[in-house]
């Protein structure tokens, strides 16, 4: 990246079309926001909220940066159109470390986090206000998160040892409780769907390298760990 920095939450969009946004660098905490193609990071207009530990969702031309810290916790969710960011309705629950999905900057689901204390709300985006739906059964912060508004699954997160491995699935009403990781850490990163995932990385009592595949039929398998 343009930008080194730390605790950047903040991102969207796949292998080959992306944005990163926020973050920390060594003196102050940023709204950088850099667009990438493939092949290299370009910097593109920052974020109005210069934050670190946000989460973010959507695709490199339609994304939500949500909540996060900016020296305090905030509710301010912001609106990227592919060129700049707007802000929109704020969250009904100020909140960093969280994690969201969602497919665009429309439709979006927000959950866990820290207010303080440690939460499990969960809120849900319709494009124009947030509205508070059923919260996880596991209140977690820095927990991972993958698929859309309607179908999404929220994995691992903090307080260890109460839910280091925890999975739930969200149906677009509920939350249910899956079959946890082998193994539970916090701090890590997902992709994929609510049916076919992947967690990777994060922090047990030491850096993790363990990755583990979810195929949506309540089975979590290790894969060869990264390197």
């Amino acid at each position: 990246m343009n930008t080194a920095r730390f605790t950047v939450d903040g991102g969207a969009g796949t292998q080959t079309a992306a944005l990163t946004f926020g973050g920390e660098t060594a003196t102050a905490i940023t709204g950088n926001t850099e667009s990438w193609n493939g092949y290299v990071w370009t910097e593109v207009n920052d974020l109005n909220t210069s934050r670190k530990e946000l989460s973010g969702e959507g695709t490199s031309t339609s994304a939500l940066a949500v909540g996060g810290d900016t020296g305090s916790l905030t509710a301010v969710v912001e609106s990227w159109n592919g060129t700049s960011w707007t802000e929109v309705a704020d969250l009904n629950t100020a909140r960093s470390l969280t994690a969201s999905t969602g497919a665009d900057n429309t439709s979006a689901l927000v959950f866990g986090g820290k207010t303080p204390p440690t939460t499990g709300a969960t809120e849900l985006f319709n494009g124009t206000n947030w509205t508070e739906v059923n919260d996880l059964n596991t209140a977690r912060t820095i927990l991972g998160g993958t698929g859309i508004a309607t179908s999404s699954l929220a994995f691992g997160g903090n307080p260890v040892p109460n839910a280091p491995g925890a999975t739930e699935l969200w149906n677009g009403t509920n939350w249910t409780n899956q079959n946890s990781f082998n193994t539970g850490r916090d701090g890590l990163s997902g992709s994929g769907t609510a049916t076919l995932a992947l967690a990777f990385g994060g922090y047990t009592t030491t850096s993790s390298a363990a990755t583990e595949e979810w195929y949506g039929d309540g089975l979590l398998t290790d894969v060869i760990e990264s390197s």
